[in-house]
């Protein structure tokens, strides 16, 4: 197989045949085989009827369903353990990015062998918004831009679904999240592993049908979880840098009253002066402890992902043993 498309859906009766319909109209052109995989995470209206019945009419349409909501994480992670193409791509169930680009995302993949990973970024030079909520857009890029400065390789746009990714990437990953983090979770493993990221300028298109499963506080606390947990520094630093800079300030205040001859002995300021400076210093040492961590998860990842290639490896030697 040459190309999976991935796509997750929740309560998306109303896009279904459309949006199945379009992809495979996008991927008329493509030299080659693929197949379209439909995950149905717990919809509680028609979604997997209709999925079946086009299932039953269309070969290249498969089905993955299990009965309880989870997450786009855990449908995301269930069709990719189904995909058997060699590049799969991944993409939102209300085509807020045209389905036209899939081909643009394999054709570079073909092309620049040094790439593992396609980004479909609206937010880059060159992309574009359209008819998205201005609350939700604001949000939205409010958060990667806090993201580009977490992240190693200043990427433009961190959380979009619609991606394109060589299998052998995701088979290295062992993904755990089950939510909309999946995204943060794929990116921060994948670069942690050296694999190599490109970014392609899309347009994004606010949602026709249905209803979005934007939920703001769960996204918010997911991003600056994820920007703090790939550089600490972001607020072991500051934080630190705010509570010694203060202390000095204070310190400064108080050998002034000295030299003036006004301080009143027992005065508290030196005290808390004293206790800010050596907590600046020690929150400042969490920092660079943290800096350690993120560099021996690294290896740990290294290490998880040549456990993985050694039992596929196991596992294709196993019939001819």
């Amino acid at each position: 197989m040459d190309l999976s498309i991935v796509i997750p859906m929740f309560n998306e009766a109303e896009n279904v045949e459309s949006t199945l319909s379009r992809v495979e109209a996008a991927l008329a052109s493509f030299q080659g085989t693929y197949e379209i995989i439909a995950v149905n995470d717990g919809s509680l209206d028609n979604t997997l009827k209709i999925l079946e019945r086009m299932q039953s009419q269309n070969e290249k349409i498969k089905v993955v369903s299990y009965p309880k909501n989870i997450g786009r994480g855990m449908a995301l992670r269930k069709g990719f353990e189904e995909s058997r193409g060699e590049i799969v791509v991944s993409i939102d169930a209300d085509l807020s990015y045209d389905p036209r680009y899939i081909i643009d995302f394999v054709e570079t993949l073909r092309i620049e062998q040094d790439i593992d990973l396609i980004l479909a970024s609206p937010y880059m030079p060159g992309g574009g918004i359209q008819n998205v909520p201005i609350l939700r857009l604001w949000i939205s890029k409010f958060g990667n831009k806090i993201l580009r400065f977490a992240m190693p390789n200043r990427i433009y746009t961190s959380t979009g679904i619609f991606r394109a990714y060589r299998k052998r990437v995701l088979d290295s990953l062992e993904l755990e999240s089950d939510g909309k983090e999946i995204h943060l979770e794929i990116l921060s493993k994948a670069m942690a592993l050296g694999y190599r990221v490109k970014e392609i300028p899309t347009i994004l298109k606010g949602r026709k049908k249905g209803r979005s499963k934007f939920k703001f506080k769960k996204t918010a606390v997911s991003h600056l979880v994820f920007s703090v947990f790939e550089k600490p520094m972001i607020i072991f630093g500051l934080i630190g840098l705010l509570t010694l800079g203060i202390g000095f300030l204070i310190g400064i205040y108080v050998a002034y009253l000295r030299f003036a001859g006004t301080l009143t002995p027992g005065r508290p300021l030196i005290t808390f002066a004293l206790l800010l400076i050596l907590g600046g210093i020690q929150i400042l040492s969490f920092g660079f402890i943290a800096i350690q961590i993120v560099s021996l998860r690294r290896e740990i990842l290294r290490i998880q992902k040549e456990n993985l290639e050694l039992r596929r490896e196991l596992r294709t030697k196993e019939p001819l043993l």
